[in-house]
């Protein structure tokens, strides 16, 4: 009868956030609720950015259209599945592949949105800087995506499918942003810079994420 393959404990390949931290954010239901409260509030705020544009895209269009919404959307939907495990430890939290899909494409999402703002704005730094919160507020804020992004390694694992999926995903959002012209609003041209470098992001995102996620073992199967 098949019976899973050995894994490793969650406690191994965690990324670079000590496991206490994430601990505290995960395991208790004050930290967990405000941490779904703060991206709740993140998501508004993003939102409120592409409400001068949105009229001009497709309702449909939206999800793909508000990107960094999108990606706080997608962490607190990962984040929101450890709702039913509080006071469990992030080691009881099952592991199945549909969640090792959500959790990743999360993870790519956050990461990527998060470096792309940064990206963005320095490449049109003169349209951006010095002002307090066009540049310095944005990218401090898009940089704890990134930051955020760390605790997902503790309670998640990917799968070869899931990496394949977020970058599809990544780059098909790229065609739209770029050969469409769907991409977020911005004081400057992009020209080829910012595509280039936005793809390359992608990419990047996806590797990050396949390093920082350990992978679900395959089943195996006895006689």
């Amino acid at each position: 009868m098949p019976r899973p393959a050995p894994i490793r404990s969650m406690s191994e390949q965690r990324g670079p956030l000590p496991r206490r931290y994430a601990r505290y954010y995960l395991e208790q239901t004050p930290s967990l609720v405000w941490l779904l409260v703060v991206n709740a509030v993140a998501m508004l705020v993003g939102i409120r950015y592409y409400v001068e544009t949105m009229p001009e895209v497709s309702t449909f269009l939206w999800p793909l259209y508000a990107d960094s919404p999108v990606a706080l959307f997608l962490m607190t939907l990962s984040v929101a599945t450890l709702l039913p495990f509080l006071g469990k430890s992030l080691d009881e939290v099952p592991l199945t592949v549909p969640l090792a899909y959500l959790h990743t494409i999360a993870l790519v999402w956050l990461i990527k949105m998060g470096l792309w703002t940064v990206v963005a704005l320095n490449i049109g730094f003169d349209a951006y800087f010095p002002a307090p919160w066009a540049y310095f507020g944005i990218i401090v804020t898009h940089l704890g995506f990134v930051a955020e992004g760390l605790l997902v390694p503790h309670y998640a694992r990917t799968t070869r499918g899931a990496l394949v999926t977020a970058l599809v995903l990544a780059l098909g959002n790229d065609v739209l942003d770029y050969g469409f012209g769907y991409h977020p609003p911005l004081r400057y041209d992009p020209g080829l810079v910012l595509p280039l470098a936005t793809v390359a992001l992608s990419v990047l995102s996806v590797v990050i994420a396949w390093r920082l996620l350990p992978m679900v073992a395959p089943t195996q199967k006895t006689a």
